[in-house]
């Protein structure tokens, strides 16, 4: 039954505004045939049920007092009611308790905490997003300090522990101090083992970060999320506020979007719970918190890996170099959340950026010299032998070569080259030439084989004069008058 207001609202879209019945149920949040029913009605004549007795209606005090007692169950009070002379079904049963049943509802204290006494953090994930040529799964890190509602985010794509313990260090050089205790849920990185009646296994990891900050641990209890309603608050407000709707293109832009997000929105607005903005009650709880340790704690994460005979360590798909002397060798990773560090016998042979990216590939440059300078040096002592089997004298040669030329080798190499385009029979005796003239180069050596391989004409035979050949000469009287010492010029 609807009352007049409702019924004059259908009567008004059906006749003034002509719309029909499914557009009038979807204005007025009504159902389709409630409002086929009225919309024809010219008057609002309401209808009154007959009253209509039911089979239960003697029973219904019973079964009143009964859910008042304890929480039977529908089908227990039917077995009962049965047993005084009930003959209906079970159905109706069900439906009488169903709708007078008390509501349960479960009590909570509420938490109140004094100034600087506690922070909670807690994980958030949002889908995917978007790395180098990958995807990877968003996750976000929320920190909140329970007394002034302070916040801060920090998005990853990776829950680590390396990441938890990071967050935590960004966190508190965000609020510039530390709280006296942090409330975490009952994760791996903060609680190995948690049983009913006994003392939770902190992470020892996480157990001496805590005392090097100076900052108790304190788990929820097992199934009560709630105690950490805080920062579960934080942590959906977050995707609602700020995620919701937001165009990520890629995972580098969500830390200036999350900086924006919590230097103009989040701490400034005023809380639903406190009516203050976190940011003005935080300059009166930055009092109470505690300071920072002079130095930061060492957040990485130590295994062991073995590098390949590329010389490369595998880590989540991507590989990256060592020197190319410690190929198979055991080495010691320190994972961050910003770069791998690469250790032998406790000393730094490699340092890389960490990528999120996937099946990549990342060298040094430095890193195969070593092998490539090995390399070369084979080269260089097969040419050398090379040298040796040209000639007797090739040993000699080459030390009177590092006497007098600066890069001995270089003219090895020349003379190694012209043994492949010279027989070699000539490039010894060209070497044992340039050795008797004391010619020490390659220059020399090649000089000799190119003019050696010059082809020399024959010569043909001499054509002698014959004497009477002689008789047919004529000579002319020479002029003897230019020795005159008269004919000479002053």
């Amino acid at each position: 039954m609807i009352d007049y207001e409702t019924y004059a609202q259908i009567r008004n879209c059906f006749t003034r505004d002509g719309l029909n019945y499914s557009q009038i149920a979807d204005e007025l949040s009504l159902d389709h045939r409630t409002v086929a029913k009225w919309a024809d009605e010219k008057r609002y004549l309401p209808r009154r049920s007959a009253a209509h007795k039911s089979k239960l209606d003697p029973f219904k005090n019973d079964i009143a007092q009964m859910l008042e007692k304890h929480a039977f169950t529908a089908r227990q009070i039917f077995q009962r009611i049965r047993d005084n002379g009930f003959d209906g079904g079970i159905t109706i049963v069900t439906d009488y308790v169903r709708k007078i049943r008390p509501p349960k509802t479960t009590p909570y204290l509420k938490l109140v905490f004094a100034p600087g006494e506690c922070a909670q953090v807690d994980w958030g994930s949002y889908g995917n997003v978007r790395v180098g040529s990958t995807s990877r799964r968003l996750s976000f890190f929320v920190m909140v300090l329970c007394h002034s509602r302070m916040m801060y985010v920090e998005f990853t794509v990776s829950q680590t522990m390396e990441h938890f313990l990071g967050c935590h260090q960004n966190a508190f050089h965000f609020f510039g101090s530390v709280p006296q205790k942090i409330m975490v849920d009952n994760l791996k990185s903060a609680v190995l083992k948690r049983t009913i009646g006994k003392a939770p296994v902190f992470n020892p990891r996480y157990m001496d970060f805590s005392d090097h900050y100076g900052f108790a641990i304190a788990p929820c209890n097992v199934g009560k999320g709630n105690e950490k309603g805080v920062v579960e608050n934080a942590v959906g407000y977050v995707k609602k506020n700020l995620l919701n709707g937001l165009d990520i293109s890629d995972f580098k832009i969500m830390k200036p979007i999350a900086k924006n997000w919590i230097d103009t929105i989040a701490n400034v607005r005023n809380h639903g719970e406190t009516g203050k903005r976190p940011v003005d009650m935080f300059a009166e709880e930055k009092q109470s918190l505690q300071s920072l340790p002079a130095e930061p704690y060492d957040i990485g994460v130590v295994e062991q890996a073995r590098a390949s005979r590329q010389f490369r360590v595998t880590i989540d798909t991507n590989r990256y170099s060592v020197p190319a002397q410690l190929a198979g060798v055991g080495l010691t990773v320190k994972r961050y959340p910003d770069r791998f560090c690469f250790y032998h016998e406790n000393k730094l042979v490699a340092r890389h950026v960490r990528s999120f990216d996937r099946r990549r590939d990342f060298e040094h440059p430095d890193h195969p010299k070593i092998l490539l300078a090995q390399r070369k040096k084979a080269l260089d002592q097969k040419i050398f032998m090379r040298f040796l089997d040209l000639s007797d004298n090739a040993q000699e040669y080459y030390r009177q070569l590092e006497q007098c030329r600066m890069n001995p080798f270089h003219h090895i190499r020349q003379i190694v080259a012209l043994s492949e385009i010279y027989p070699k029979e000539q490039v010894a005796r060209a070497i044992e030439d340039a050795f008797y003239f004391k010619a020490f180069s390659c220059d020399y050596i090649a000089n000799l084989l190119e003019q050696r391989s010059h082809h020399v004409k024959a010569h043909r035979a001499l054509h002698l004069t014959r004497s009477s050949d002689l008789l047919d000469l004529t000579i002319n009287k020479p002029d003897l008058s230019i020795y005159d010492i008269g004919g000479t010029n002053e």
